[in-house]
């Protein structure tokens, strides 16, 4: 439990870590049981004691009595004591180590050895079952990013040797067998390869990318044996930036954190004076006034008061919390963020790359005279050589161009021309048409995206429209973001204006403004955020978007992997670059909110009325222990359940 609370809860009022000395990851399987011993033995001594005693054997008397309580205690009160002490010494006097340590000592002053015992026994279990919880979540976070591989097979004097990742430099050549990792970022140098990206994106489905496109450490070669140029040390790899980014991630604390952290500082001592008042004070007050009643009643007080269950249920949550987020593939940089995703109601989007997959598709084919088949075959002739963002997605049609053109020339500011099966074919724009007077039709001018027409023989035979596609799950996450609670949605983009209206039309997003500089998508979010009930969230691809994503509420960077610039300055990183992800990462939070508050409410509520009856002498230190425990027994089942809930 040591790497948990130092890692993950610094300052937690040192809250369950009186089980530090136990190394729950050395030595394997074995030494995970290992923690568990001293609280078994203690269990085995108290449960013969309370059997002698009810069955009043002769020998279990006297000093053997107390001998066997103390035997009994000291497996699971030692530890306790020690980081009383340590505490104390480090000038934090007030602990729940000094409260158990005094109830449970008070308890065997009292002659209440069982008692004694059970207290710091249940104590220490429920500490171990916190722990336990804990970890758990921490390692389900660490597990779903610690995917580097611990070697490389790099290219030296002309054969691969294995090495460590670190050691390998940007522009070395690396290969990648069928079921290895990738060890580092780089790109692609084979003609194609096919990744499984779950580690990184979330995504299950295989990714298939060609010669030239970047690959990602962390990603799992499925086909054939690859070769990779390195483009990034191993430090600099994606995947070690974001499995970092996620294990800084829980020392952010969220502001409910922090103000239960503060509470419990001001809490404790409060509780201890309290337990004082409530053994001397009713002597002033009480006829009848016997000093070990009341002395009884302030142990169950302090009991029961132990702000531990409090305390450490309410990062298990945010712990959950952020392990959910991870395994759907959203990056929340710290706890304050994870809080605030679930109090958006104003989203700006980006257009390209946000909502659009920012990259040029076939939206449409029109022919004249001839089939739509004949149509592509002309104009992937054409296209065939061409490396324009445009004649690449012409040449998506299909696998490759069925015919070859010849006399290819490349006319400035309007289009090509060239000969296929001894035909003269023109392709661009309509200044091309007109130049060699081809009439087309009008209604081709109001067209906002890119246009290509085609021209056979002096003959238009058509034309392709070409446009930035909008994202599989872009208009159901506008529908389901309303659905949330969402209330203002707004588009900015630097593309062309007509362009960015048609889309948000098609979105229905009633409020769009397109031809941006980043300076002004930056005045506009700037703007918004003069209302004082706006929480806005801004969501862009992170490059351009920075300065945007830096000032808004909540930064959102979509596809985050591959953008150092996205990680920097984001706050939430969706990696698998699905909008509808932002509506996950809303549910999530806004469950995150409500488990943490459910424990804050349990846990205040049942130790309160606990705390009552045993001050008024209702409840023993049996009823106050069991309490204590159940309550963080239930606090953590109700934080475990986030890793099991379904949001998408």
């Amino acid at each position: 439990m040591n790497d948990i609370h130092n890692n993950s809860l610094p300052n937690e009022d040192q809250c369950c870590s009186h089980n530090h000395n136990h190394n729950v990851d050395a030595g394997g399987d074995t030494s995970k049981y290992k923690i568990y011993l001293p609280a078994i033995f203690s269990f085995v001594l108290l449960m013969a004691g309370i059997v002698f005693d009810y069955l009043d054997v002769e020998f279990f008397q006297g000093v053997i009595r107390i001998i066997w309580y103390v035997v009994a205690y000291m497996p699971v009160g030692l530890p306790v004591m020690k980081e009383g002490l340590e505490s104390i010494k480090q000038g934090d006097l007030f602990t729940e180590f000094l409260l158990m340590s005094i109830a449970t000592i008070g308890a065997f002053v009292l002659g209440e050895y069982p008692e004694g015992v059970a207290v710091m026994l249940f104590y220490a279990v429920g500490e171990l079952f916190q722990g336990a919880a804990v970890k758990k979540a921490k390692g389900n976070i660490k597990a779903l990013l610690d995917v580097r591989p611990k070697s490389a097979q790099v290219l030296r004097d002309g054969s691969y040797k294995t090495v460590s990742p670190e050691k390998v430099h940007i522009g070395e050549t690396i290969q990648i067998r069928v079921g290895e990792q990738v060890p580092l970022d780089g790109v692609l140098k084979s003609d194609k390869a096919s990744l499984n990206t779950a580690a990184l994106t979330g995504e299950s489905k295989p990714n298939t990318i060609l010669k030239g496109d970047k690959v990602f450490a962390g990603s799992i070669n499925l086909n054939q044996v690859i070769e990779v140029e390195v483009s990034k040390e191993f430090k600099d790899s994606s995947i070690s930036r974001i499995l970092d980014l996620v294990q800084n991630a829980t020392s952010r604390k969220s502001k409910t954190e922090l103000f239960i952290r503060k509470f419990a500082r001001i809490y404790t001592p409060i509780v201890v004076v309290l337990a004082i008042g409530i053994t001397v004070l009713p002597y002033l007050f009480v006829s009848d006034y016997v000093f070990r009643d009341w002395l009884y009643r302030a142990l169950i007080f302090l009991v029961i008061s132990c702000p531990c269950a409090l305390v450490i249920s309410i990062p298990l949550g945010y712990f959950g919390g952020l392990g959910a987020a991870s395994k759907h593939g959203i990056l929340f940089k710290g706890a304050s963020f994870l809080d605030a995703m679930g109090k958006i109601n104003t989203l700006v989007l980006d257009k390209t790359g946000t909502v659009t997959l920012g990259i040029f598709k076939i939206k449409q084919i029109k022919t004249f005279g001839l089939s739509e088949d004949e149509f592509m075959n002309y104009l992937m002739a054409i296209e065939a050589k061409s490396t324009h963002p445009i004649a690449k997605a012409i040449m998506h049609y299909k696998d490759k161009a069925v015919f070859e053109a010849e006399d290819i020339t490349e006319i400035a500011g309007q289009g090509v021309q060239g000969i296929v099966q001894g035909k003269i074919v023109l392709v661009g724009n309509t200044t091309l048409m007109e130049t060699h007077n081809i009439s087309v039709p009008e209604d081709l001018k109001r067209i906002v995206e890119s246009v290509v027409l085609v021209a056979i023989d002096s003959v238009f035979v058509g034309f392709v429209v070409i446009a930035d596609a909008l994202k599989i799950d872009a208009k159901d996450t506008i529908t389901k973001l309303r659905a949330v609670g969402v209330t203002k949605l707004m588009m900015l983009s630097g593309d062309k204006d007509s362009i960015t209206q048609q889309v948000a039309s098609e979105l229905q997003i009633s409020e769009a403004k397109g031809g941006l500089l980043p300076e002004d998508k930056l005045h506009e979010v700037e703007a918004l955020k003069k209302n004082s009930k706006a929480v806005v969230a801004f969501v862009g691809d992170g490059i351009n978007d920075a300065p945007v994503l830096a000032v808004s509420d909540i930064g959102i960077a979509m596809g985050g992997l591959g953008s150092d610039v996205a990680i920097e300055t984001a706050d939430v990183i969706i990696q698998t670059d699905q909008p509808s992800k932002i509506v996950t990462a809303i549910k999530i939070s806004r469950s995150t909110r409500a488990i943490v508050w459910q424990n804050i409410a349990l846990a205040i509520g049942v130790k309160l009325i606990v705390m009552i009856l045993g001050a008024g002498g209702l409840a023993t230190m049996w009823e106050a222990v069991f309490a204590d425990v159940g309550v963080a027994f239930l606090a953590i089942l109700n934080a475990v359940r986030l890793q099991r809930m379904h949001w998408d």
